[in-house]
């Protein structure tokens, strides 16, 4: 066997393999051999069938079968061994793959184009300019917290007379035009608003669709119409209230500190229910900072980690191995977020090759412990409820189908790698309000 790189450019190269009889005709006399004791052919016991009526029968689709095979693993190890920085998969070089008669032909000879990352090195040094947040909540702030929660938990009731804030539901007409809608108060332009307070059951309100309400997309909500159909409509319509309903916002009692925390949460006064409001708001707040911060190392690090890629090889690449579900046209219109995330990839592999990261078993589970209680909301301590979860946990990351043992595993590398870069760089602390970082957010979005 020979195995042959040469390197057309610093992010391109073929590898050519050339294969003689000697290097697959055990294997294939192997597989004969196993084959004819498994095959049933009339006229023969099982198991007892000639290898020689096999090779005439079955040969050739084995010899491609074992030197495919043979093939596939020459290249994944020569790749290996190499530490040749491929990016994508390997692909044939029909031009430079000679034409095979398998019936005849006992010397093969392939080859495959390869893609290849440009040199290039992670420096931590580079990597500045970095603000870590820390959001500073307000009273003002946890007070629109607990009203936002009042209204989100709030009760319906049933008026006698509209209000600014209701929703008046009844028939709206015009013509041969008839239907059941509901109309917010406060998608009613404020010149209008008088025609809707003040309603009961059974009152009429006549109003002309265009100049009464606040946009399209609210006439498109009352009449039931198509958004684009909005414009067409015009003149005068009757609304015939059937109903009122007002939103009025949960007092702070114990059904409403339940409601919002659980029945696992035992709640015994509305300043004991307002610190853990506040501190549910700040590991929120923590989350997004985090979050925010995650984002800022990892586009500093794509900046001042400049790699070299093979673009019309990935692209090739991608089309090959997606056949059919995508087209030319749209592996070009993604392909600048496909290279960034590849990049990105090939700087979190050195980072932890360099600094030999690796992803224990524990970590993994402890991972997919996390993940269990977050979806199905364990609360407790104590030695049963740990059997359980660790049980459950075992089972998520055997679950093959979901394939949640590879995402655990990424999420998890992918944390040590981050905090490995934390932990060398210097990001400047700062910090703001919520309306600060809101502020900071809008200005990148």
């Amino acid at each position: 066997m020979e195995v042959l790189l040469e390197k057309s450019s610093p992010t391109t190269a073929i590898l050519k393999v050339k294969l003689v009889k000697d290097d697959y005709q055990s294997k294939v006399d192997k597989s004969i051999k196993d084959y004819s004791k498994r095959v049933s052919l009339k006229g023969f016991r099982p198991g007892k069938v000639p290898t020689q009526i096999i090779a005439k029968m079955y040969g050739k689709g084995i010899l491609v079968d074992e030197v495919n095979h043979l093939l596939s693993h020459t290249v994944s190890d020569y790749i290996k061994e190499n530490k040749l920085p491929v990016v994508g998969d390997p692909l044939p070089n029909r031009d430079q793959t000679q034409n095979i008669d398998w019936d005849t032909q006992t010397e093969f000879e392939f080859a495959f184009d390869l893609g290849l990352a440009g040199e290039f090195v992670v420096d931590f040094e580079q990597i500045d300019g970095i603000t870590k947040y820390t959001i500073q909540a307000g009273e003002s702030d946890l007070e629109n917290t607990i009203q936002d929660l009042r209204q989100r938990f709030a009760d319906n009731t049933h008026p006698d007379t509209s209000e600014e804030g209701d929703i008046i539901y009844g028939e709206i007409t015009q013509g041969e035009f008839n239907a059941k809608t509901a109309i917010p108060v406060n998608r009613v332009k404020q010149d209008e608003k008088t025609k809707f307070i003040g309603l009961k059951v059974g009152d009429t309100v006549t109003f002309d669709i265009q100049n009464t309400f606040e946009d399209e997309a609210a006439i498109a909500h009352i009449t039931g119409k198509k958004k684009e159909e909005v414009a067409e409509l015009e003149g005068e319509y009757t609304f015939v209230v059937e109903d009122i309903t007002r939103s009025v916002p949960a007092e702070l009692n114990d059904e409403f500190f339940h409601k919002v925390l659980g029945f696992h949460e035992e709640i015994k006064s509305e300043e004991e229910f307002r610190e853990k409001i506040a501190a549910i708001m700040q590991d929120n707040y923590d989350r997004e900072t985090e979050a925010l911060l995650k984002r800022d190392v990892e586009e500093k690090l794509l900046e001042k980690t400049p790699i070299e890629l093979p673009q019309d090889f990935l692209k090739r690449w991608l089309l090959e191995s997606n056949e059919g579900k995508f087209t030319a046209e749209d592996i070009e219109k993604e392909y600048d977020a496909f290279e960034k995330s590849l990049r990105l990839s090939l700087i979190h592999n050195r980072i932890a090759e360099t600094h030999e990261i690796k992803v224990e078993p524990d970590e993994l589970l402890e991972e997919a412990k996390r993940i269990v209680k977050g979806q199905f909301g364990f609360y407790g301590e104590g030695d049963e409820m740990n059997d359980v979860i660790n049980r459950i946990a075992q089972q998520y990351l055997m679950d093959r189908e979901k394939d949640n043992y590879r995402r655990v595993f990424q999420q998890v590398f992918e944390n040590k790698v981050y905090q490995l870069v934390l932990s060398n760089i210097k990001p400047v602390d700062r910090t703001v309000s919520v309306s600060e970082f809101e502020e900071v957010v809008k200005a990148i979005a």
